[in-house]
């Protein structure tokens, strides 16, 4: 299966940064034909916002983790539906 044929939806946060360098790069070089261009940025759209929605997520984790009073760390739940 070609690489941009992936659901972005199943990709770690990692692979979908990494295509989406790839992507950009491509673009930047400018020597790719206009419709591929513009499939490319569409699919760069796309992977920045599954890499956003992984970091908001993360944050989101980050953010319930608390200490308790005598110093132990816990992380509670967090429901990002």
């Amino acid at each position: 299966m070609a690489e941009d044929a992936r659901p972005v939806e199943g990709l770690s946060f990692e692979a979908a940064l990494a295509e989406l360098e790839q992507v950009v790069a491509r673009l930047e070089k400018g020597e790719v034909p206009l419709e591929e261009s513009l499939a490319l940025y569409e699919r760069g759209a796309a992977l920045r916002r599954h890499c956003d929605a992984r970091l908001k997520a993360a944050e989101a984790r980050v953010a319930e983790i608390t200490q308790g009073p005598d110093g132990s760390v816990e992380a509670r739940p967090v429901d990002l539906s």
